[in-house]
């Protein structure tokens, strides 16, 4: 039935984007992180973070992908995708408007009503701060800056932060527990800016409620990774 849903929901975002084709269309393919990260707590994974845009200036369909796969087992340890429309509401961002599918192995499903905005904050941060409600509701805060270097080498910070506002022990989070992912990542373009590999380093730990959780489980909390990696745009 959830899935019947999300389908209903792909469906109707499809008609809307359909209705707005007044204007060019224009498409394209940008993944952040595609990236293999070698942990200091033993656990390596492979990540990706990517979007596919399709739409106006108006009114854009968005599917937004991102999973982490454990080395060996190649068990999904972390997988959502969410169905996503996205139209101006100021000169420099956009509301937005989905659904969320969780859908990682050895886990159950979680799916999600979204409302956010994404832009360019001043000083040219680029920010993405959404809602995810249902029985388990959480809010996330992302927000990254290319610092360019050269015009082909740029070091890019980034911050992530998601806080539960309700208990899922199911995935060991405690609402007011916020866990926070921080990376840098030195890129060179390749190819114009449409192949970009990288090296960095990512930082990941959780606090409060979530943080006593992790430490019940007996999982290490702080975890460093050294990140390989390309961006991609097409």
């Amino acid at each position: 039935m959830q899935n019947l849903k999300i389908a209903s929901a792909a469906g109707m975002m499809l008609a809307a984007a359909s209705a707005a084709q007044a204007e060019p269309l224009i498409y394209g393919f940008q993944a952040e992180q595609f990236e293999y990260r070698d942990g200091d707590n033993g656990e390596n994974v492979f990540v990706w973070d990517f979007d596919f845009v399709v739409g106006t200036d108006e009114l854009k369909f968005v599917w937004r992908s991102e999973a982490e796969i454990v080395e060996g087992s190649g068990d999904f340890e972390g997988l959502e995708n969410q169905l996503r429309l996205q139209f101006p509401v100021s000169t420099f961002f956009d509301a937005v408007v989905g659904v969320q599918a969780i859908t990682p192995d050895n886990l159950p499903d979680r799916y999600n009503a979204v409302v956010g905005l994404k832009g360019l904050a001043p000083g040219f941060f680029e920010v993405d701060a959404d809602l995810y409600l249902s029985d388990n509701s959480f809010f996330r805060f992302e927000a990254e800056y290319e610092g360019l270097i050269t015009n082909r080498v740029i070091l890019t910070p980034s911050i992530e932060v998601t806080v539960p506002l309700a208990d899922d022990l199911a995935y060991g989070q405690a609402a007011g527990g916020a866990t926070v992912e921080a990376g840098l990542r030195l890129s060179y373009d390749l190819v114009d800016r449409a192949i970009s590999p990288y090296i960095g380093i990512n930082y990941e730990k959780s606090f409060g409620g979530t943080a006593d959780l992790i430490r019940a489980s007996g999982e290490e909390n702080g975890v460093t990774s050294i990140v390989f990696g390309t961006r991609l745009m097409f």
